[in-house]
């Protein structure tokens, strides 16, 4: 009997520890969130007290990628973009403590540029990034649909930059991505990191039960010039006012978070993008936009709020001054003022990124 108790206490304490060991080795939210997998024995985190490295050994025995999205397109060689693109993909791997799986919606001439780019970079940093490739032309035939609804309400005059196709492939990004990828990020490429992409993909852990995207605000008010007239009939309205005021400015799509499992599944989404929808939402708001997906996601956050998370300024610090000399110059600064600490830089309108 003796024994007995003893060999029952023995295994009890090796439980007790087992399970202690899968408490201090997991890393989270983050073991499950972010999809793609790899066979793998160990994945390096960073501390966010002490900001040292360390490496702990996952029980599933899998690597876990952070996975970024971006779409580089009708890039010439001597191009202004290639140059761009590299300062974006080099500072994404450079401030990144997690592997990253970098996904990249190209043409056949820009995918050699980037192959080219990229190369030169995990050569330069001795760092590694997983790399995928997807043409463009393809993506767009499958997301035709949504194309078609969005086109009409979201695009300049035919012909122009913002009525290709490619500016409105985010909003199907969930049938686009590999079902096992759960979230994801997308960035435009004339972006640039300040800060470790860990830290922004912590926004998910505080996506609401609903949220299927997280964005930050529009700092122009680009969307007081689009909601003129509503504006006129409703001059209460928060709609197209500052950030700083406490008003409600529109989303700026350079930088967007999705949780794509939850927008597979979403019957809410699917009704929402559907032609009859955006009719009405567009007739609603007497919306008539120019700037592709980031449009619809400004509109969405004005009829479904509870969609969208919203994403502190800090990382989509935008640079454009366009509309300060378009007639806005003396409500220009409430709308650009953003008190946070800069982690992305977002150089529109070609305005140059800042060094540091």
């Amino acid at each position: 009997m003796l024994l007995r108790k003893v060999l029952i206490n023995l295994t009890l304490l090796a439980l007790i520890l087992i399970l202690f060991y899968c408490y201090q080795t997991s890393n989270g939210i983050h073991l499950t969130l972010h999809g793609e997998q790899e066979n793998a024995s160990t994945i390096e985190s960073r501390s966010s007290s002490d900001n040292t490295i360390t490496t702990s050994m996952l029980l599933s025995n899998k690597k876990i990628y952070y996975n970024v999205w971006c779409i580089f397109t009708k890039v010439a060689s001597n191009s202004p973009m290639k140059r761009k693109f590299k300062i974006f993909a080099e500072s994404l791997l450079k401030l990144s403590s997690v592997d990253i799986a970098f996904h990249v919606m190209t043409d056949n001439d820009s995918k050699n540029i980037a192959e080219k780019v990229l190369g030169n970079i995990l050569s330069s940093t001795g760092k590694f990034m997983k790399i995928q490739y997807y043409d463009v032309h393809e993506l767009a035939l499958q997301l035709e649909d949504i194309v078609s609804v969005m086109s009409p309400h979201f695009s300049s005059k035919p012909g122009t930059y913002y009525s290709d196709a490619l500016f409105f492939l985010s909003l199907g990004l969930h049938r686009i991505a590999p079902i096992e990828q759960s979230v994801a990020a997308m960035f435009d490429a004339d972006t640039k990191f300040r800060k470790d992409i860990k830290e922004l993909f912590e926004e998910f852990n505080t996506f609401g039960n609903q949220a299927l995207f997280g964005l930050s605000p529009e700092l122009t008010p680009v969307y007081r010039h689009v909601l003129y007239l509503y504006r006129n009939k409703h001059p209460n309205t928060l709609f197209g006012e500052p950030a700083s005021s406490g008003g409600y400015p529109g989303y700026n799509s350079g930088m967007v978070l999705f949780n794509l499992d939850k927008l597979r599944n979403s019957t809410v989404y699917d009704k929402i993008v559907k032609k009859e929808s955006v009719n009405t939402m567009t007739s609603k708001y007497h919306f008539k936009g120019h700037l592709g997906d980031q449009d619809f996601y400004t509109l969405l956050g004005m009829e479904k709020p509870e969609l969208i998370h919203t994403i502190d300024c800090g990382w989509n610090r935008q640079l454009c001054t366009w509309w300060k000399d378009r007639g806005y110059a003396d409500v220009f600064e409430n709308y650009s003022k953003c008190d946070s600490e800069t982690k992305l830089w977002h150089g529109n309108c070609n305005t140059p990124i800042p060094n540091y």
